[in-house]
């Protein structure tokens, strides 16, 4: 083949390496990104009536088995929300009481700011169209020491190069997970959409906390986003084009008050604090001063 032809097609991008590298440097971020997360298994813990009919929908890091019958659900209306529970498996994990606390109520606050979307959210006594539960099925805790070595290392880059914007991702070693189901039912007590879903933490995309419960935390407001966004379209929340988020959910990231009184149970986003602790850290009980009054299910769940 003449020398020509070869220079021809790399001009033109058509056989050459130049058009090779897009896919190239798309396929190890790829793996990069998957090759630093932890596991998260999506087992069924029980305690949901029934696990029928439930297909495999993924994310690029987040993993899940749903099921929703998308008629009933888009034409329900109001919607209550039973605060999150830890299974008795989940409790073995080496959490206090307070931490999973505020694990259970990130999972609450992200579905009430979530379905408030298009959804009126109301109290516990009130009458709704659909009533969301969720429960906690497998935690893992964050190695806290891992995670500030990652952070100082951080930092002394920043130093070193202070005009250079270098990503570094923290360790992968130590980090953590959360699984969790949940349903939600119409008026009847009749199931109208479930999810099991479990997703480790990303040496990429989750920066950490020096905490135990940090990862746990910083997922469980992520299944909560994932979930509503599963009932306010009414099919799964994953492989869609990324929408611009709306007033509502704009104000609760920067810790305004809840649309709904329902949801001020919840407490406040830490917004822009919480944001900035997270980039520095901080253990999330530091920013997160999630309301004590919060109402837990009676009975502990499976």
């Amino acid at each position: 083949m003449p020398a020509n032809a070869i220079s021809n097609h790399d001009e033109t991008g058509t056989y050459g390496p130049r058009a090779l590298r897009p896919d190239i440097w798309s396929m190890a971020l790829l793996l990069s990104l998957l090759a630093g997360c932890a596991a998260a298994p999506l087992d069924r813990a029980g305690s949901l009536p029934s696990y029928d009919g439930l297909t495999r929908s993924d994310g690029l890091v987040a993993h899940s088995l749903l099921r929703v019958s998308r008629d009933d659900v888009l034409a329900a209306k109001t919607v209550k929300i039973i605060p999150t529970a830890f299974s008795m498996r989940a409790e073995s994990a080496a959490f206090t009481p307070e931490q999973r606390s505020l694990v259970t109520n990130a999972v609450d606050r992200a579905l009430c700011s979530g379905l408030s979307e298009r959804f009126v959210v109301v109290g516990l006594s009130e009458p709704a169209d659909l009533t969301v539960r969720a429960v906690v099925t497998q935690v893992k805790a964050t190695n806290a020491t891992v995670v500030g070595v990652s952070k100082v290392a951080s930092v002394g880059t920043s130093i070193l190069l202070p005009n250079v914007p270098v990503p570094i991702p923290r360790i992968p070693i130590g980090m953590g997970s959360l699984s969790l189901e949940a349903e939600a039912l119409n008026s009847q007590g009749v199931q109208r959409a479930v999810m099991i879903w479990g997703r480790g933490a990303n040496a990429f995309l989750d920066s950490g906390t020096v905490a135990k419960e940090g990862d746990a935390y910083s997922l469980a407001a992520k299944f909560g986003g994932d979930f509503s966004k599963m009932l306010v379209k009414g099919k799964t929340p994953f492989g869609a084009t990324p929408s611009f988020p709306s007033r509502a959910k704009l104000a609760a990231l920067v810790g305004r008050a809840p649309k709904y009184e329902a949801c001020k149970v919840f407490g406040k986003s830490p917004g822009v604090t919480g944001f900035a602790g997270e980039r520095l850290g901080l253990p999330p009980a530091w920013t997160d001063k999630a309301p004590a009054n919060v109402e837990k299910a009676a009975s502990k769940a499976p």
